[in-house]
Parts: structure tokens; C-alpha cells; sequence
């Protein structure tokens, strides 16, 4: 159809659909549209869409039954099915105007010529693309049509395994009310086709909540949706890893808050949320020891919602088992007596009781092996009204100074929206001014907010003024997503530098040894500021609650600090840019004054051509040691590490992986029998640093992804990775054994059972490219196979389900 001829809008009045009397169904000399056809193909190719109209209105009125002569040139064509314009779509666009402008009488709305020609049309509307949808309904008057039959044509699409048909022409037909949406969207589900589903019940609120409760009904603890999968064997490419009930509960969490549904319809995803929330937040605290013990009470009662008697609450959330040491943990952080929690999870709380004693001492005692705010406490400003700012606007705007930029807001642990913004700090030399943006960006805030809007703007607007951050592009969207007159600050920013991207370019020449206790576990800003000053920053107060007022004196000194940091860690970058072996491009753009040059611009765009980390990380330069060969590195990983075991075989490193049944004390068992190293993300780390002694045992973080741990742990260890490395073992299998095999061969191993020409194009089946020669770990069988494979073939382990791998839900913090 052309673009620029689009179909007119539906009729207004009824026309005659065929122009006859009911019951003329003879083929008369008027009835073929053939000549028509032809007759327009010679203008369509020229695209002379005047002659075309013409020719087509004499056409259609020289035809007896325009409506019967369309679906036969529908019929007897594919073109209009696929994409890109077609004469035959633009015949019906330009039919569908052509009836709506003539003066016919009504029609005969229960004739039987009229519902033959209807069901007909259903058929050809199920192949139609999106476009026609509108004119073909018109046409035929399918909204007055009797339903039974349209339903009944749905309910064989249905049967027949044609999901998707069935689905989107009961949207286009409007049927979804007359429709099961359970047995229209589960085939649908099991695809992973979500989004589809969402659009067929979108406008129908009733059928919103039914799709958010059989969503939910499948987040609860012990359902098997394998069982749902086998009550629906018509259905194919299941993808039921995305239907875990970790991942199923943050869709079914996030299309609650995008439709505005009541949260009573998914508590299923809502206690899954709140089990995830508890397990983070043990994790921060008695794993990774980086919350106060203030911070954690408060946000664990918060997340039980003051419950009167939090003892049930938390066997509510926990009721499912394997998850005892998170009971045990959130108990003892609560104080809660022993009575009347299960006799496992006492038995836990006795056993962290006896190892808090003997543990290494908290974050909160080593305050000495943190970088240290070098100003007083007196210097750190809180502003909270429109005579504080004016008083220290000079300060804050002073030309050609340097500023250190932050913001903090409380954490939302997945809980869904963008968290709004509480504090924004600004550092000058000697001074830290915490700027109180509920308080100020309130938008009937009267002369505070008026005053706070026009100095943010003109400090982030003068390019004279250097204004640093890390990560600072997204702490600015925060601000203007929380303060409605600074909507488009980013836009505003002139002389700006993010040490985020300064960091991604750094290689620090002289930092301690890889796997020190230094640099262990610290990443951004954190590991910047350990790696330039050689502290790092005490990240206790990160999570905590930043909306409290008034602050706490630890939230204080930690905001101030922060933004003040980043003031040190320039100073030391544009003083000594060798040391950090930064680009001269880069060294020139940290030197102070940049903001004059710079002009108009805002965060400088760095060097193509440095030296940012690979997506592969291969060997390292010579300066930095021999390291251990990749393929002489041997691990073992718990259940929970999948992605990261596939991406090291992936390196050539040798992996082992417990299986989902195995309890996590066989780690040490191997590690001590096979000489491995243990790789684990939960919270026996502490028991199994223990059984294998220091600096063989590694606490993963599972808020980055699989190549982002592994480059991690080769970092940690220092690993030497080559390229001959590379693809040297299976990912399924960790087999480094491999096997030519031929092309034929293949296809017998991907198809087995199948003829010797290999797969024929039955249904469902897509046209398969032909397979290369490809090396096959020794003892496997592939699967499936790609035109271009991204990896070895897949061994039979992958038939094995395996447990999707735990993220671990938190705030989105540096």
C-alpha cells in the first residue's frame, strides 16, 4: 500500500456489501477481477496513483459483486502478505474509500450471501497484516457479523497450535471479553511472548487482573511450571528459564505498577520480592559486612511493614525451605526470641551467635583503613532553605573552581519506579554543602525552590566551573526525574567530567597485588579512590534510609565525603597522569581550566583509541607479572554460578559445578581433593573460607553479569588468558577434548533420526543454513545448530536443567 495513500477512516453508513440482492452467488462476465488486475498492474509499477485511482473506480464499478471479486484476488495472492507496499493491499484500501462514498441502500444484514462472504473474510483477515485490519472489517461489516462463527474460526486456530493467529485476530475482531485469557495467553506464556499478551488484553481492566493473577499464581513457592508445559504439548521453543519464579515475580511486579493495579492481586510475586530483599540485605550485612547494623533494622522493618508480630511474618516469607540462614540471619539482626521460631532455624541463630564471636571485626571498628574527609565537621553545610543557599551562593559559584557532584536517594530494592532524589552534594575546596532537595525542589516551595532551581542551573551551566562525578549523567537524570524544574538539567551541563569514564581508561601501574585484602570485593567509585589515594571509601551508609531527617552524623560525614573525594582524585589524576598511564588527550582534559576550553561542551568525549577493557579478557601486559595460565586454573563453583562457570570454560579455565542437590559443604570437599579454588555467592562463604583456608575461596558478586564476574575472578587471581585459550572447552561439559566433524555428520548428530538430505521444511520447521565443519568435545552430542555458531556445539549436560543463576536485587548504586 502507499505510504502516502492511507486508508480512509471507517465507514460512517452501511453500504450494500454486494451490491445484489441476497442469494445472486452465479459467476457472472462481471464478477472477474482478473482484468481489473492486470489493468492496474501497468500503472502500479509506474506509480501514477491519479491514472491508478481511475482505472480502479471504473474497475470496481464495472464489476456486479466488487466484495466477492476482492476476496478471490485475496485468495489467489500471497504478495499483499508480506511486508512493503503491494497492489493488491492498496485494491483494498482504495475499495473500502470507494464504498464508503457511494449512495447504497442498507444492507441485508442476515443474508446468507453476506455471511458467506464474511466467513471468508475472517479467513483472509487472519493472514492480513496490521494495515488491512481496518478496511477489511468495514468492508465486510465483521464488527456486525455474528460472532459464533468468528469465535468458532479462533478456537481452530487455537486447536491447531497457531497461537499468535488466534491472539491477534481476536484483538483485531475486539473478541477478548467472549475469549478464556487463561487459555488464549498460557501457550503464549510458555513462549516467553509477554509482551504480546499484554497488548491482547490491554483496554479490558478485567482481563488485566486475570492475566496479573495467573502470573502470580505461578510465582508461588513449589510450583512446577513444568507441569503447566506438559498440559500444553501442542506448544514449541518452550522458554520456561524466563518463567522462574525469580524473574517471573519482577515482570509480574512491574506490569502491576505500569497498569495501576491493586497489589492484593500478586502476593505471591510480592513475597518472592520480599524473600529476594531479605536475602541482599543479609548479604550487605553479615556477608559483605558494608551495613550498619542501624541501617539494616531499619530497612528490614521497614520491608516487614512494622508487623506486630514479625516472628510470622518472616515464616511467611520464608516458609519455603533452603531458606533457614536467611531466617536465622534476619532473627538475630532483629533480636527476636527463639520461641516460636522452627527448631533448624534456632540452630542456625546458636551457630552465627558462636561464629559472631570468633568473626573478623565489623566495618564499623576499622574506620582507620578508610579514606578519611579531610575537612572538618563543622565545614559540612546542610541547606535546607532559600537564606542558607543565598548565603553560601557565592561559594557554590565561584568561576574557574572545581566542584565535586553527587546525589543520594533511598534505595528501592527492586520495588519498582525511580527512587526520588534526597541529597545532592556539592564540594568545593574546604567546604561541603548538602543540599536537601525534598525540601527544596517542592514545586509550590515558593522562594526555596526557585532560588535552589536557579542555582543548580547556573552552576551546572557555566563552563568556566569544572563539575566532576562518577557516573554523574545518570545522577543528573535522577535530579530531574525528582525536581519538575530541573527536568532537562542534564541538557544544561556545560564543563562537566565523569571519573567514570576516566576510570574505565586508567591502568594503575603500582597497585597492590591482585587478591591483596585492599582491594578485595571494591568496585567503583569505592575502588577509584583506593586505587588513586589508597583508602577506599566506607560504603556502610550507602543503602540507608536517605529521606530520615534529620541525617544521621555518619550519613553526613559519608555524603560529604563522596562528593569531596572526587576533588582529591583529580587532583592526584592531573598531577600525575603517567602514573595511571592516562592518554595525553585525557591528561590534557583533567588539568585544571578545562572548563574554559572546553566551551559549550559537557561530558567530554574520551579518546577512541585508549585502553578500555575487552570483552575478553586476554592475557595481561608484561608489566604486570606472569600470572597463572588459564588452563592450569581450576575451580569449583556452586549451583547458583552457572553463567559465570560457562563464561570461564568459555577462557579455558577448568570448572566444576555442583549440581542443584548438592549441598554446599561438597565444595570444600572437592576444592581440598582436586586442588580447586572455591567460587560461591551465597552466605556459606564464611564456612567455607573456613574449611579451606585463606585466599582459596572467593565471595562473587551477583549483581554483575557472568563476563563481568569472570573478569573479576581472573583479575583476583591474576590469570593469564591467551587467545589459544579461548573456546578451548565446552561450556556444558568442560570437556577440552575435541573432534572434526564432518558436515554429514553433523546433521545426523543435530537431526537424529532423520533422513540422510537432513531436515525437510515441515511445519514449524524453519529453513535451516547449511552447517560448516565445526570441532565437537569428544562424547557429545549437539542439539541444535546456527548458521554462524556462537560457541561449540552443546554437549548432552545441556539436556539437564540447571537453576537459573541468583542476582541479587538492590539499588542501583555506584
Amino acid at each position: 500500500m502507499d505510504p502516502a495513500d492511507p486508508p480512509g477512516d471507517p465507514a460512517a453508513g452501511d453500504p450494500d456489501p454486494t451490491g445484489n440482492p441476497a442469494g445472486g452467488e452465479g459467476r457472472c462476465p462481471g464478477h472477474d477481477p482478473l482484468p481489473v488486475l492486470q489493468a492496474l498492474q501497468t500503472l502500479w509499477s509506474t506509480r501514477e496513483l491519479r491514472q491508478l485511482r481511475e482505472e480502479a473506480r471504473r474497475g470496481f464499478a464495472a464489476l456486479d459483486d466488487p466484495l466477492t471479486g476482492l476476496l478471490d484476488m485475496l485468495e489467489g495472492s500471497q504478495a499483499w502478505q508480506r511486508k512493503g507496499p503491494s497492489l493488491e493491499a492498496w485494491v483494498v484500501c482504495e475499495l473500502h474509500r470507494w464504498l464508503q462514498a457511494r449512495p447504497l441502500p442498507e444492507p441485508a444484514q442476515h443474508s446468507s450471501r453476506l455471511k458467506q462472504l464474511q466467513a471468508r473474510a475472517v479467513r483472509v483477515l487472519a493472514r492480513s497484516p496490521p494495515s488491512l485490519v481496518e478496511p477489511l472489517v468495514s468492508i465486510f461489516q465483521l464488527q456486525d457479523a455474528d460472532r459464533s462463527p468468528l469465535l468458532t474460526h479462533i478456537h481452530q486456530l487455537h486447536q491447531e497450535g497457531k497461537f499468535k493467529e488466534a491472539v491477534v485476530l481476536g484483538s483485531r475482531l475486539k473478541l477478548q471479553p467472549a475469549l478464556d485469557v487463561d487459555k488464549m495467553s498460557t501457550p503464549l506464556l510458555l513462549q516467553d511472548r509477554v509482551s504480546l499478551v499484554e497488548r491482547y488484553v490491554a483496554g479490558f481492566p478485567d482481563l488485566q487482573r486475570r492475566l496479573l493473577a495467573l502470573l502470580d499464581s505461578w510465582c508461588r513457592p513449589g510450583f512446577d511450571i513444568g507441569v503447566v508445559a506438559r498440559q500444553h504439548p501442542q506448544v514449541t521453543s518452550l522458554r520456561l528459564e524466563s518463567l522462574s519464579p525469580r524473574v517471573l515475580s519482577r515482570r509480574v511486579l512491574s506490569l502491576r505498577e505500569r497498569l495501576g493495579l491493586d497489589p492484593a492481586l500478586c502476593p505471591n510475586a510480592l513475597c518472592q520480592q520480599r524473600l529476594a530483599t531479605l536475602r541482599y540485605l543479609c548479604c550487605k550485612r553479615f556477608v559483605e559486612r558494608s551495613m550498619s547494623q542501624e541501617n539494616w533494622v531499619d530497612h528490614v522493618q521497614g520491608l516487614l511493614g512494622q508487623h506486630e508480630r514479625p516472628q510470622e511474618m518472616l515464616l511467611q516469607l520464608l516458609a519455603s525451605p533452603g531458606n533457614e540462614a536467611t531466617a536465622a540471619q534476619c532473627a538475630l539482626g532483629l533480636a527476636l526470641p527463639e520461641e516460636g521460631l522452627p527448631a533448624r532455624v534456632v540452630a542456625e541463630v546458636r551457630r552465627l551467635k558462636l561464629q559472631e564471636r570468633t568473626a573478623e571485626a565489623p566495618l564499623e571498628d576499622r574506620k582507620g583503613a578508610f579514606y578519611r574527609l579531610p575537612i572538618a565537621k563543622e565545614d559540612i553545610h546542610f541547606l535546607a532553605s532559600w537564606e542558607a543557599l543565598a548565603r553560601h551562593e557565592e561559594a557554590l559559584l565561584q568561576p574557574g573552581q572545581v566542584v565535586g557532584v553527587d546525589v543520594e536517594w533511598r534505595p528501592s530494592f527492586g520495588t519498582g519506579g525511580r527512587p526520588q532524589a534526597s541529597v545532592m552534594q556539592v564540594a568545593v575546596g574546604g567546604h561541603v554543602f548538602l543540599l536537601d532537595l525534598p525540601v527544596l525542589s517542592r514545586p509550590a516551595g515558593g522562594q526555596a525552590s526557585e532560588a535552589f532551581s536557579r542555582l543548580v542551573s547556573r552552576l551546572l551551566s557555566d563552563p568556566s566551573i569544572t563539575k566532576l562525578g562518577y557516573g554523574l549523567a545518570g545522577d543528573l537524570r535522577s535530579l530531574g526525574a525528582s525536581c519538575p524544574a530541573l527536568a532537562h538539567v542534564e541538557k544544561q551541563l556545560r564543563g562537566g567530567l565523569d571519573l567514570l569514564q576516566v576510570h574505565r581508561q586508567m591502568r594503575v601501574v603500582n597497585s597492590p597485588a591482585r587478591g591483596s585484602s585492599e582491594a578485595r570485593g571494591l568496585r567503583g567509585l569505592s575502588l577509584l579512590v583506593q586505587q588513586v589515594l589508597g583508602k577506599p571509601l566506607d560504603k556502610t551508609q550507602q543503602l540507608s534510609n536517605w529521606d530520615r531527617r534529620p541525617l544521621s552524623e555518619g550519613q553526613l560525614v559519608y555524603a560529604a565525603a563522596d562528593a569531596y573525594c572526587l576533588l582529591e582524585v583529580h587532583q592526584v589524576l592531573s598531577r600525575e597522569p603517567a602514573r595511571f598511564c592516562l592518554s595525553e588527550d585525557l591528561a590534557r582534559s583533567l588539568r585544571p581550566g578545562r572548563g574554559e576550553r572546553s566551551g559549550a561542551q559537557g561530558l567530554p568525549r574520551l579518546p577512541e583509541a585508549s585502553a578500555l577493557p575487552s570483552q575478553v579478557p586476554v592475557a595481561e601486559r608484561e608489566d604486570s607479572g606472569p600470572g597463572t595460565p588459564a588452563r592450569a586454573f581450576r575451580v569449583v563453583c556452586d549451583s547458583m554460578l552457572q553463567g559465570l562457570a560457562r563464561s570461564l570454560r568459555c577462557l579455558g579455565v577448568d570448572v566444576r559445578v555442583l549440581g542443584s542437590g548438592e549441598d554446599h559443604r561438597r565444595a570444600a570437599e572437592v576444592a581440598r581433593q582436586e586442588g580447586r579454588i572455591i567460587l560461591t555467592s551465597g552466605l556459606p562463604y564464611h564456612k567455607l573460607r573456613a574449611q579451606v583456608g585463606a585466599g582459596r575461596c572467593l565471595w562473587v558478586d551477583c549483581s554483575l553479569k557472568a563476563h563481568q564476574q569472570a573478569k573479576a575472578v581472573l583479575r583476583h587471581f591474576n590469570v593469564r588468558v591467551t587467545h589459544a585459550d579461548i573456546f578451548s572447552r565446552c561450556q556444558a561439559c568442560n570437556c577440552d577434548q575435541y573432534l572434526k566433524v564432518s558436515k554429514d555428520m553433523m546433521k545426523q548428530l543435530v537431526w537424529p533420526g532423520s533422513h540422510p538430505e537432513g531436515p525437510g521444511r515441515g511445519p514449524g520447521r524453519e529453513e535451516q543454513c547449511p552447517l560448516p565443519e565445526l570441532p565437537v568435545p569428544q562424547g557429545s552430542r549437539p542439539l541444535q545448530a546456527t548458521s554462524t555458531p556462537p560457541r561449540g556445539p552443546p554437549c548432552p549436560e545441556e539436556v539437564a536443567s540447571a537453576p537459573a543463576a541468583a542476582g541479587i536485587p538492590g539499588a542501583s548504586r555506584r
